[in-house]
């Protein structure tokens, strides 16, 4: 089992910054890639942006310049750099992680970004 927990969310105007973090505990053996993702009022849960375990990024064509995600290995911490937040960029964000065959989630965190 691996659980996510994320930090760093609230309120922010658009034009800044908030950077969310996952704490990763449990069976991090076998890991192989560390995402986030994100679902807004009415709509699906889309990928923000994803890490693999060999440190290969991915990114939604929305974020791209803006959002960077990023690890530390010692801290089991994977983070979401947030900049130049648009008020669309509101959303509950969720971690995931891969573990095998294994997908896990992270419980959410509101990002509310003011016009």
């Amino acid at each position: 089992q691996v659980q996510l927990v994320e930090s760093g969310g609230g309120l922010v105007q658009a034009g800044g910054s908030l950077r969310l973090s996952c704490a990763v505990s449990g069976s991090i053996f076998g890991i192989a890639a560390m995402g986030w993702f994100r679902q807004a009022p009415g709509k699906q849960r889309e990928l923000v942006a994803i890490e693999n375990i060999g440190g290969v990024t991915n990114y939604a064509d929305s974020v791209k310049g803006r959002f960077a995600i990023s690890r530390d290995t010692a801290k089991n911490t994977f983070y979401l750099q947030m900049n130049s937040l648009k008020p669309e960029d509101t959303a509950v964000y969720y971690c995931n992680s891969k573990r095998f065959s294994t997908y896990y989630w992270g419980q959410g965190i509101q990002v509310t970004v003011s016009s």
